[in-house]
């Protein structure tokens, strides 16, 4: 067969070849004709509006962002961030980073000590201390952000390495640190005109000063999970009306290991995850979990209903329809992480030690419980308490005891001899931990309650979650609303991280308490208050 003749003149546009009629193609090498003074080669046209689009949609696909239009912004940090989050400079992205020489004196001053700041002021000075060995050129030009390996940091860091005289108002003080860093940002933004300088700290007075002075201001968002906390999991979602006549038609229904399970075919497999509850109230109620996801099929598991005597936890029924499915989730084996999210009241700490003492003093599922929690006060510290480790935290302990009381109260028959017998006994399977010893731990066939897990950063959480041997379930306990540790808002808590993280995972599982059942004054007061 012949082969076809070259080509006199440049393609300019390769047409796609649909792959339903692609036939194999030879490659032919190309003919090279000299240009004569008839001939011009004239050079390729650019590619169509269409092409580009399909182009910029096809990195998009990626995972890639495009980038954006103009020079990349110059973000200014502040000490917070970087004792905060330590890997925060290699989060923003194509942008640039600039330290002012005083954000290095404060990581200097606060490096000391084995509290989590220090932990992470010493952090950032090993990541600076790499950065600038891994610089072949002068930092005055800039170092790459991608040096260590993190390629999603397309950016460069700058340190100030000359001194900015720029005026600042009189009322604010020159020496103080806050002072100086606002006038190094005014100073870079005069520099660079045609640049958005960007002041980024977690001081809310300071972005409230930096934006009295017309400095552009923000929060480090990087270490939020959602911005909206209303659009958290809630682990549960309400079936509409007409379920049964959609998710009907080839539904498949058996029992196994005394639960009723269905196979349903229809929309609610897009729309829920996998240890998910759902309910549907009215003439006949119907409460399940979903166990299974294929395609456009669900399994689903009939619950166990707590609410009834006859399935009393430790002497402990449900009062609602989310402790029910709290209870659910606390009672499963399979289970090995649960959060619980609500207000104060709804029983958290109840219900988390009730199913724990079931499973250690009964099932022997569990060796023993284990409790801890944040060490944050509320109003004055008190300083130093004495005693071994369990008395420095039995004055953090006042829930733990208050719900003790009400577990060992619910044996009346059992009567005063035998109430304090059984209270010895939970007392020696119950070991109150302190947060400040669990690095390096691992807890094998345990009872872990984690309890006002909201005032964790996510690093603490995964600290803790990652303690967790064979045979051992994590209970997180938390109010989102009730947060004291500083710079740690309710999208960036590591209660909020976790929920998100692990949701749809086959072995964990998260309810969101929404009713109070302390006290109609408790919750009264929770209302106008």
């Amino acid at each position: 067969m012949p082969l076809p003749k070259p080509p006199t003149k440049p393609a300019t546009i390769l047409a796609s070849i649909p792959a339903d009629v692609a036939q194999p193609i030879k490659l032919v090498a190309p003919v090279k004709t000299a240009p004569t003074a008839r001939t011009r080669v004239e050079p390729p046209a650019p590619p169509p509006q269409a092409a580009r689009l399909a182009l910029v949609e096809a990195k998009a696909r990626n995972g890639k962002k495009p980038r954006l239009a103009g020079p990349p912004k110059l973000f200014v940090l502040d000490t917070n961030v970087l004792m905060h989050d330590p890997t925060s400079l290699f989060r923003f992205e194509e942008h640039d980073v600039f330290l002012p020489m005083v954000t290095l004196e404060e990581l200097d001053g606060h490096k000391k000590g084995m509290s989590e700041v220090a932990r992470n002021a010493r952090q950032v000075s090993r990541s600076l201390d790499a950065l600038v060995a891994a610089c072949q050129t002068p930092i005055e030009g800039g170092i790459a952000l991608d040096a260590l390996g993190n390629n999603d940091a397309k950016g460069r860091l700058f340190f100030q390495t000359q001194a900015f005289a720029s005026a600042l108002p009189p009322s604010l003080p020159a020496g103080k640190a806050d002072n100086q860093i606002l006038g190094v940002v005014r100073s870079l933004k005069e520099m660079h005109a045609k640049r958005e300088v960007v002041l980024v700290s977690k001081d809310i007075n300071m972005r409230v000063k930096a934006r009295a002075l017309g400095l552009p201001a923000e929060d480090y968002y990087n270490d939020k999970v959602l911005e909206d906390t209303d659009i958290l999991y809630t682990g549960m979602q309400q079936l509409p009306a007409g379920f049964w006549e959609k998710h009907g038609k080839g539904m498949e229904s058996w029992q196994q290991g005394g639960f009723t399970y269905y196979r349903v075919q229809g929309p609610l497999a897009g729309e829920v995850m996998v240890n998910q509850f759902v309910y549907l109230e009215g003439g006949t109620p119907f409460y399940a979990q979903v166990k299974e996801i294929v395609g456009k099929t669900a399994v689903l598991r009939v619950l166990r209903d707590y609410m009834h005597a006859k399935n009393a936890v430790w002497g402990i029924t449900a009062r609602n329809r989310e402790q029910s499915f709290a209870l659910n989730l606390l009672l499963d084996p399979e289970c090995d992480f649960v959060t619980l999210i609500g207000q104060a009241g709804t029983g958290k700490t109840l219900l988390a030690l009730a199913a724990g003492l079931a499973q250690t003093l009964e099932s022997k599922r569990y060796s023993e419980i284990i409790v801890t929690r944040a060490t944050v006060p509320v109003g004055d510290d008190i300083g130093f308490l004495p005693g071994t480790e369990e008395e420095k935290m039995a004055p953090w302990m006042g829930a733990l005891e208050d719900n003790l009381e009400v577990l060992n109260k619910s044996d009346d028959a059992a009567g005063e001899w035998g109430r304090a017998a059984t209270n010895d006994l939970i007392r020696t399977r119950i070991r109150i931990k302190s947060l400040n010893f669990m690095r390096g731990r691992t807890f094998i066939s345990k009872y872990l309650i984690i309890d006002e897990a909201q005032n964790l950063t996510p690093k603490q959480m995964k600290t803790l979650i990652t303690r967790a041997g064979p045979g051992t379930k994590v209970v997180c306990l938390g109010n989102i609303a009730q947060i004291d540790t500083p710079y740690l808002t309710e999208g960036s808590s590591g209660l909020t991280f976790v929920v998100d993280r692990f949701k749809g995972w086959p072995h964990s599982g998260h309810v969101t308490l929404q009713r109070g059942e302390r006290s109609r004054l408790a919750d009264h007061a929770a209302e106008i208050l």
